[in-house]
């Protein structure tokens, strides 16, 4: 998947999930709140088809530990 296709992704899930799903919001500010907890949840909760059902923080850090463990062999 390239660049631009993964934001789009991220775009779509963050527009279905958080601003249509949890809205209607009635200020900017409200927004910017919800954001932080959703990218959060995003980022460490989320279950990703993509990444084997995992979070992509839980993906990131087995990916980094299988390179590390090749450089050490």
């Amino acid at each position: 998947m390239n660049a631009n296709a993964m934001a789009e992704a991220l775009n779509g899930s963050f527009k279905a999930e958080l601003i249509e799903h949890q809205g209607p919001w009635r200020h900017a500010d409200q927004v910017e709140h919800a954001v932080v907890p959703w990218v959060g949840w995003y980022n460490t909760e989320r279950l990703h088809s993509a990444l084997g059902y995992l979070p992509p923080e839980e993906s990131e850090t087995q990916h980094y530990r299988s390179q590390t463990a090749l450089t050490v062999a």
